[in-house]
């Protein structure tokens, strides 16, 4: 990633600083505002501390192509902000001589532009981080480079940006870079897109050339999804628009950069879902205290609120919420907290904890969007340290989709991806993890691949959508061990395949009859999500082809099973007529049990403890049987079971008994 460059100047000033400056320099702010001087009153100061600690924060980057004037932009902001100390002054002057492109007058470039590199050359490198104010907001703007070489650098600057400044030369227009850069920047969720139309001095501040540039950029950004552009033509070197408008552009009725900058909407943390913490660290500074510290990702928090801890699922209750200055009444997202708990829990570092009733998912397989950063290109297959959160798992690319134009948006086939390439890819971890698609939670849903030798970061990237839905599939404790199914059989094999809604009971019932088989000394075993799922068949996803893939296989491990002498109980949705077909026709004709469970849609959903059937109504799980995605009831099972009037005791019952298993 970037490294942030550092020197006087960049952080904020004190009371009196600069007053000494004769052209007023020192004072913060465009409006000339000065800070309270050495006689004025304490409570003054106070008040001016706790006024600036109070205004907003934006975050913003400058891109585009290679001298489009990112730099310039930047140093002339800083410049005409008056935050420029004496010594900066001089040495600006003493570097423009020396390294100016403007032949000894004063090139805000500079004051950018610091490594030795970037001056020999003329050229942006690194990521630059500025800090400077004025009476309405606080910014924090990264000049980020243009040369397609250090797009990664790019992408690092605008992994915390709230707002892009696209730059374009009003003589090139749209050039390659720029719209790999606003692609990146589409990517990231930037919704805030400035395109400043630069250079409008060299073409006589014409009006058809920026008029045909918007029309342009505005068509590429309806392509990538970027909603809110602000178009604004100025010259960074001259000053026009940037800190005030500009009279050479009266056919211009818009915002000046700085206006537009000190009065757009700042994107505010999610706060629609329910709490999201991700645990940074579990304080324990003696034997009375266990908080667990973080900063909150989404949601707001109080004591008293019912939270589960992911991926164990443990409940507990918020008995204290900590702010930097003590105990609060709520926090919400954005804040760093610590948090008690109500129960002894083991919770660590990674953890999520969240509320109760709104749970975030659980998945170790994802589709994702992939930015590689590294110089030996991208093989899938190649385990990677993943990053997300707080959280540090193996994994690997399991397949590479396709790679991405960034210049035209197709979608290219591809073996591997090569420095700067953007690719869609399918990724596996080892672990599963707690996340978020990147659209609906920036912490939750990005994530990074480390190289396991090198510790390099080798990739960005955002989550679209797991591949598999974790609340479908958690591990669940089976009440018959390995040992007692070893034990001399004696019986019939068969498979009784469970069949009907999410949330139908299936799974259930499978394991009372289970318990049942192995008290009255048969041996069997069950197939269903909680174990096949998280082995053989954790490279499928929900869509249908996925669907009849995984009964394909399940109905190979059930034929396997059988001719190991076992009762096989089979429990899936299983939702299509076809596939149950294919599942029969691996087995002797009196060898399987196609089981109905039978309850209404409403029923199940009444049922539905996972909230899974209310994120599917809500659009947010695709692809979801009796939502989405059909269910074709039996025609003619074996045993068909109503389970919207019968308890799964007496259901398991009637298995027993229709099958003559309930006698041994």
């Amino acid at each position: 990633m970037g490294v942030t460059k550092t020197g006087p100047g960049t952080g904020d000033r004190g009371p009196g600083d600069g007053d000494s400056d004769s052209d007023g320099r020192g004072a913060p702010g465009f409006s000339g505002s000065r800070v309270p001087g050495p006689g004025s009153r304490s409570s003054d100061i106070a008040s001016y501390l706790k006024q600036h600690e109070s205004k907003p924060l934006l975050r913003f980057i400058t891109c585009g192509s290679v001298d489009d004037g990112k730099s310039t932009l930047i140093g002339r902001l800083l410049y005409d902000s008056k935050r420029l100390f004496d010594d900066q002054l001089a040495a600006l002057a003493s570097d423009s001589k020396r390294h100016g492109t403007r032949g000894g007058e004063i090139d805000y470039a500079l004051l950018l532009d610091g490594l030795a590199a970037e001056r020999e050359q003329g050229i942006t490198i690194d990521v630059a981080y500025r800090y400077f104010d004025t009476e309405r907001r606080k910014f924090i703007v990264a000049d980020c480079p243009g040369h397609e070489q250090y797009t990664r650098n790019m992408a690092t600057g605008a992994s915390t940006a709230d707002l892009a400044v696209v730059l374009v030369d009003a003589r090139k227009g749209l050039l390659p870079q720029t719209r790999r850069h606003s692609y990146i920047v589409s990517l990231l969720g930037i919704s805030q897109v400035v395109l400043a139309v630069n250079k409008m001095d060299l073409v006589g501040f014409d009006q058809a050339v920026f008029d045909d540039i918007e029309q342009r950029y505005r068509e590429l950004a309806a392509q990538l999804g970027i909603a809110n552009v602000q178009c604004i033509p100025l010259s960074a070197l001259e000053g026009d628009n940037l800190s005030q408008r500009s009279a050479r552009t009266p056919w211009y009725d818009g915002p000046a950069l700085l206006e537009h900058l000190e009065t757009v909407a700042i994107e505010v943390p999610e706060t629609g879902s329910g709490l999201r913490l991700p645990v940074q660290w579990v304080n324990r500074p003696h034997q009375n205290f266990r908080g667990f510290v973080g900063t909150l990702a989404a949601g707001q928090v109080r004591p008293g609120d019912e939270v589960v801890v992911l991926p164990s699922a443990r409940r507990s209750r918020v008995t204290q919420v900590l702010g930097p200055a003590g105990e609060v009444a709520v926090a919400g997202a954005g804040e760093a907290v610590t948090l008690t708990l109500a129960d002894e829990i083991d919770i660590s570092r990674g953890d999520v904890i969240a509320a109760a009733g709104d749970p975030p998912e659980v998945a170790d397989q994802f589709a994702a969007h992939l930015l590689w950063m590294d110089d030996a290109a991208l093989l899938p297959g190649r385990p990677y340290w993943l990053k997300i959160g707080t959280r540090t798992v193996s994994a690997s690319i399991s397949e590479i989709k396709h790679r991405i134009d960034v210049n035209t948006q197709e979608h290219l086939a591809a073996k591997r991806l090569e420095l700067n390439e953007v690719g869609y890819c399918n990724l596996s971890l080892d672990e599963p993890v707690v996340f978020a698609p990147y659209a609906q939670n920036r912490t939750l849903g990005g994530f990074i691949l480390v190289d396991r030798q090198s510790n390099a970061t080798v990739a960005a990237g955002t989550l679209d959508f797991a591949l598999r839905r974790a609340g479908n599939v958690h591990w669940q404790h089976l009440d018959v061990d390995k040992a007692a199914r070893a034990r001399i059989k004696g019986q019939t094999p068969k498979v009784l395949w469970f069949t009907g809604l999410s949330g139908a009971g299936k799974s259930t019932i499978a394991n009372l009859v289970d318990k049942r088989l192995h008290a009255l000394g048969y041996h069997s075993f069950i197939l269903d999500g909680d174990n096949v799922r998280h082995g053989l068949n954790r490279d499928l996803g929900f869509t249908d082809e996925d669907r009849v893939e995984n009964i394909r296989r399940v109905a190979e491990v059930a034929r396997l099973m059988a001719d190991a002498g076992l009762i096989v109980l089979v429990s899936f949705i299983s939702p299509f007529r076809a596939e149950r077909r294919m599942a029969r026709a691996r087995f002797a004709q009196d060898e399987f049990v196609e089981i109905f469970v039978d309850v209404p849609l409403a029923v199940a959903e009444q049922r539905d403890v996972k909230g899974l059937y209310r994120k599917a109504r809500a659009g947010q799980i695709p692809n979801f049987t009796g939502i989405d995605s059909p269910y074709e009831v039996p025609e003619s099972p074996e045993l068909h079971l109503d389970a919207g009037a019968h308890s799964p005791e007496e259901l398991a019952l009637q298995v027993l008994q229709a099958l003559d298993l309930e006698k041994r």
